[in-house]
């Protein structure tokens, strides 16, 4: 990886700059790699649209802002058919099967994966959907090792969270490793 581009988008609330921010802080603090994180909110915090960028890279980033990134991820409709189109050719789109439709081809390897409804069947609490789908990330991707991510949520969350958050990132991570095996998710 020379230098990897994401945009991670969805609705407030979601916690997609939350997994933007820790996607980062394991790069930097935990690889020893270059990152930045951007966010921007709707006008609303809380149902209203959001966008996080990161990117990550060996070495200095001289601009913060992602254009059209290598990753992008949708979390609602909303962020999908308003991101879509910015994706580089060639890169990652990955959505959630529970809240987004794919409703166009883009030159993008395109990951449709219930990253949601395993965080409900599994743990049964949506908050922690946004760690499920940095599970997921990391496990198709290896942008950082997953210690490196559980590292920094053990610094970051009290005690009495770690676990449940723990096991949204492995149900995300599993779910990664198994569309990877399985012919038709590819």
């Amino acid at each position: 990886m020379s230098r990897t581009r994401l945009v991670f988008s969805g609705s407030g609330g979601q916690g997609v700059v939350t997994a933007a921010i820790l996607l980062a802080e394991a790069a930097v603090l935990r690889e020893n790699l270059f990152a930045v994180q951007t966010q921007s909110y709707g006008a609303a915090a809380r149902g209203g649209a959001t966008r996080a960028d990161v990117i990550i890279s060996e070495s200095k980033i001289n601009y913060p802002m992602v254009n059209q990134p290598n990753i992008l991820v949708c979390l609602t409709q909303e962020a999908y058919n308003k991101y879509a189109p910015i994706i580089r050719p060639g890169g990652l789109l990955l959505v959630d099967t529970h809240y987004v439709k794919i409703e166009r081809k883009v030159e993008a390897r395109q990951r449709e994966l219930p990253m949601f409804d395993t965080v409900m069947e599994k743990i049964g609490r949506a908050v922690v959907f946004n760690i499920c789908m940095l599970g997921t990330l990391i496990g198709l991707t290896g942008l950082v090792k997953p210690e490196s991510i559980l590292a920094v949520l053990q610094e970051r969350l009290p005690n009495e969270l770690i676990e449940i958050n723990r096991q949204a990132f492995q149900s995300g991570w599993e779910l990664a490793q198994a569309s990877t095996r399985s012919p038709q998710s590819r």
